[in-house]
């Protein structure tokens, strides 16, 4: 009805457009109404045939018609009541159409308020939280499975001849005595040396790792006497990178030479008590010192560079599951 209206022609098309618009609205308030509430098409009729006969006003009603939850409230124009009444056929149309969807379809509940966004820094956690839950069994099993092997030893008594294959025991001697096989024979000719006191602390008995120099015959021994310990391998050092022994896989150090890993089950360990010295072979593995007290000074003999571009070193726990415990 509202595109069939003459409001478009230039004499009257405004003045007639606006008395279309409280028709209009009568319209929309009773669609509105009878979609969101239990009226049906007779009550609709009733309320327009109402409305439109029981003027207050000249050329003007009012429409009150309250919902449990929408109030209509529409004033209704004399130009207006015509159309309005022609709108019933479409208005009842809708209703039993909204009458019939309430009949068969369950209104559904408001929705609820939405909870306040939360932060991603408390997701992150949140999610972090449950990763790091998940995986803990995991981890758990994971880090029992890589649990190192505990090998206990029993040192020996450090002695020129148990100790041959590593080095040699340097005992006192009587001053005057010639130079000879029972002096330490000492390889000092690649570099400068460097004799020194290191001061060690909290060196418990055990160990996971060994070190070799290759280019010095380096000498270790306590000041004042007291007893410490030493773990050592047989030297692995390798004449080239094809040279093979005992069926193992040459390595290249950071110094350049080959070597063969130590077998962790060659490890031995000694114990040098008294006033005597050690002085390893070139490449001969070793672990410490270690000892019992809180700190000891040990007496130093090696290059002044070993530390810097002379120190191979082989990590058991890492390389083959394995940390050693002195027993003593």
């Amino acid at each position: 009805h509202a595109l069939k209206m003459p409001w478009h022609k230039k004499d009257n098309g405004l003045a007639d457009f606006a008395k279309l618009l409280p028709a209009c609205r009568v319209m929309v308030a009773l669609v509105y109404s009878a979609a969101h509430s239990d009226w049906t098409r007779g009550q609709i009729t009733r309320e327009m045939h109402r409305s439109t006969h029981a003027a207050r006003w000249p050329g003007t009603s009012t429409l009150r018609r309250t919902t449990p939850h929408h109030t209509v409230h529409a004033s209704v124009s004399a130009t207006g009541k015509r159309l309005g009444m022609d709108a019933l056929g479409l208005l009842g149309r809708v209703c039993r159409l909204g009458h019939f969807c309430r009949r068969s379809t369950a209104t559904p509940p408001p929705p609820s308020p939405r909870p306040p966004p939360r932060s991603n820094s408390g997701r992150a956690v949140r999610a972090g939280a449950r990763a790091t839950s998940s995986s803990a069994p995991q981890a758990m099993g994971a880090k029992r499975e890589e649990e190192p092997r505990v090998v206990t030893l029993r040192p020996v008594e450090a002695t020129p001849e148990s100790f041959a294959p590593f080095g040699q025991v340097i005992a006192a001697s009587p001053d005057g005595d010639q130079f000879g096989p029972h002096d330490a024979q000492l390889d000092l000719s690649r570099g400068i040396p460097r004799f020194y006191i290191m001061r060690l602390e909290s060196r418990p008995l055990k160990f996971s790792s060994i070190t070799h120099h290759a280019s010095v015959t380096q000498c270790l021994g306590s000041i004042g006497g007291q007893d410490w310990y030493l773990g050592v391998a047989k030297p692995s050092i390798l004449d080239g990178a094809t040279e093979q022994s005992g069926g193992g896989t040459a390595v290249q150090s950071r110094a350049g030479h080959f070597y063969l890993p130590p077998d962790p089950s060659e490890v031995c360990v000694f114990r040098v008590s008294g006033p005597k010295f050690l002085k390893l072979h070139a490449g001969t593995w070793h672990a410490g010192p270690l000892f019992k007290a809180d700190a000891v000074d040990f007496y130093n003999l090696e290059l002044s560079n070993t530390n810097v571009v002379d120190h191979t070193t082989h990590y058991f726990k890492k390389q083959d599951g394995v940390t050693f415990v002195i027993e003593d």
